[in-house]
Parts: C-alpha cells; structure tokens; sequence
C-alpha cells in the first residue's frame, strides 16, 4: 500500500469515525501489516484488496477480552417468584 493511499484512507475513516487521533501507521518491514491506531493503541489493520480492477480496504478491529469492561454481576434470582395466573 503507498503513503498516498495509507493517507487517504486515513483522512476517510478519521472524518467518519470523528477521531484526529486515529493513524494508519505503515508497516515497519516488508511483510508486516498495516495498523489502525488510535493514539498509542493499535486497535486492527488495514487491508488492500484488488478485484476485477476495483480496489477496496477492509479495518479488521481486534479487540482483546482483557481490555473490555467488567461484565455487570447478575441480579440475585429471586426465589419466590410468582406463578402465572390462569383463567
């Protein structure tokens, strides 16, 4: 991917996302992926895709389970719950 296209895809998603922080830092060696980051945290990367002359990129966000919020703890379930009524 050139810098020209690094750079415009990154003007795009930082006007649809509404973040200025957000960067698309080329890969350090031949190889290596491009990373989507926001500030100092690389969030995903960034893919180039050619297909019968169209080009499109495809941001896979990876999300670590360590990074995520606690999960809320669960109500206590009441033991007397009321039965439905008939009739």
């Amino acid at each position: 991917m050139t810098g020209a296209e690094i750079e415009r895809v990154q003007t795009y998603l930082r006007r649809l996302l509404g973040n200025d922080r957000l960067t698309i830092v080329p890969p350090v060696k031949a190889g290596f992926p491009v990373e989507v980051a926001v500030g100092e945290e690389t969030i995903g990367t960034l893919d180039k895709d050619t297909d019968e002359g169209e080009i499109s990129y495809a941001v896979t966000l990876t999300i670590l389970d360590e990074d995520l919020p606690p999960l809320p703890k669960a109500a206590p379930k009441s033991a007397a719950k009321a039965a439905p009524r008939r009739g």
